[in-house]
């Protein structure tokens, strides 16, 4: 059977036979998501193949449901095909919106209650840690494995590798948490709705330090964000959290630089692996995020790295 007529069959099975598909756009995973259009409830079917983790996306997604989250209703699900069918929670994404012209602060503040809400449910004890050790190894895994040799024209050294991760653990052991964080919470996975900001794409969640995900929203690698929104964040998720003061920027400095430098190496990765060039577009706001977090005094051990190793001009997208 074809995979086409094994996604008729499927829908069918779940009730949605008669429903009208739409593909929607892909993004940067392995996933690809088609709107069910006149069936019985308004879904979406996730075709979620290796190496995409199916099983974490709904074990996250029945745990966010039952700590009261708004996360997608599962309808169906064939795990021999990847396919699952969930609630689709709207028709635009906080990303689309914004790009649409709607005004920002209104949904930023929504995204950062939405937030502060996720930080609340407790962790599932089956979920991935992403303390110290993660965090080096995903951000070599991008930098050194695919940054580096693009512009360096030569892979990273053994010894490399091992100093950079002496860097990364000295800088981020003491900001590791132990708190529910979504891992990419940024407009893109953000859907306004009637019920409030509904989470998407939160397959890759982990036990962290919230920040991280504050990082995420407010100095995203996708667009830009405007200082008084930030702010403004910020000031909002400290006053339903008890969350502020220096411990919370340095936090935020560290993982920030962290974040940085692994996306900024992803971009690489997603063209030169996965011929994906249009990435490549949100280098240098990467980049310039990466130089603001490393002028904090918390991420010294990781600025010393670069600056003995990676002059400032080469602090930029492969030429």
């Amino acid at each position: 059977m074809g995979r086409q007529a094994v996604s008729k069959e499927f829908l069918a099975r779940h009730g949605f036979g008669d429903a009208t598909l739409e593909p929607l756009p892909s993004d940067a995973s392995f996933r690809r998501y088609t709107r069910l259009v006149g069936g019985p409830a308004p879904a979406l079917l996730m075709e979620s193949p290796p190496p995409e983790d199916m099983g974490a996306f709904l074990a996250i997604a029945r745990h966010l449901a039952a700590h009261g989250q708004h996360a997608p209703r599962i309808f169906g699900v064939d795990d021999e095909q990847y396919l699952i069918i969930v609630e689709d929670l709207g028709s635009q994404t906080m990303a689309q919106l914004l790009d649409a012209g709607a005004a920002p602060m209104p949904l930023y503040l929504a995204a950062t209650e939405a937030m502060a809400s996720l930080h609340a449910v407790p962790p599932a004890p089956t979920l991935p840690n992403w303390q110290s050790p993660e965090m080096s190894k995903a951000t070599r895994a991008t930098f050194l494995e695919w940054w580096w040799p693009a512009v360096m024209g030569a892979p990273a050294s053994p010894e490399l590798h091992a100093e950079m991760h002496a860097a990364l653990i000295a800088m981020l052991e003491p900001f590791n948490g132990k708190a529910l964080v979504h891992r990419d919470f940024f407009p893109a996975n953000l859907v306004p709705g009637p019920k409030g900001m509904g989470l998407i794409d939160f397959q890759e969640a982990a036990i962290g330090n919230p920040a991280y995900d504050l990082v995420s929203l407010v100095e995203d690698a996708r667009r830009d964000v405007a200082p008084e929104i930030r702010e403004a964040c910020m000031a909002r998720y400290a006053e339903l959290t008890g969350q502020a003061g220096v411990g919370v920027q340095a936090a935020m400095a560290v993982l920030g630089a962290q974040r940085h430098l692994r996306v900024a190496g992803l971009w690489v990765r997603l063209h030169h692996r996965d011929g994906r060039p249009g990435y490549l577009v949100h280098g240098p706001r990467c980049w310039a995020m990466f130089d603001r977090a490393l002028r904090h005094p918390a991420a010294a051990p990781l600025r010393e790295f670069m600056d003995r190793h990676v002059p400032r001009p080469l602090r930029a997208n492969p030429a």
